[in-house]
């Protein structure tokens, strides 16, 4: 897979860890589900700690992107969910530290509330 990352002056720049837009080459395009910070052996939330849950939810989401046979190199667009998007500073140190350069397009959505009471969700797609 090849990555073209895509940025342009005439756009705001990016204000966290991505890229404005990401062109790809690539034979399979794979969009995975939302992950939220559950543990896997037991289905239940990591902790009530937002950093946790981001933590974990990065860490499914690169479990299943290993299972259809890629790295984390081959995201190409994240969508991050947060109930506070007061927190959207933490999620962007986190997924800097997480997710390797040059990042992949991303959205970040503020909504109500997430399934078993999650604070975040990432979902994801990515070219093999």
């Amino acid at each position: 897979m090849s990555k073209q990352i895509i940025h342009t002056d005439a756009a705001p720049a990016a204000v966290g860890p991505y890229s404005q837009a990401v062109a790809v080459n690539g034979t399979k395009t794979v969009y995975l589900s939302g992950q939220i910070g559950l543990e896997p052996g037991t289905g239940d939330l990591v902790s009530e700690n937002f950093d946790a849950q981001v933590r974990q939810a990065f860490a499914n989401m690169k479990a299943v992107v290993e299972a259809a046979g890629g790295t984390l190199d081959n995201v190409v667009k994240l969508t991050l969910f947060l109930t506070d998007l007061g927190k959207f500073t933490a999620a962007n140190a986190i997924m800097a530290e997480l997710i390797p350069q040059p990042f992949p397009a991303r959205s970040t959505v503020g909504v109500a509330s997430l399934p078993k009471g999650a604070q975040f969700e990432v979902e994801a797609i990515l070219v093999l």
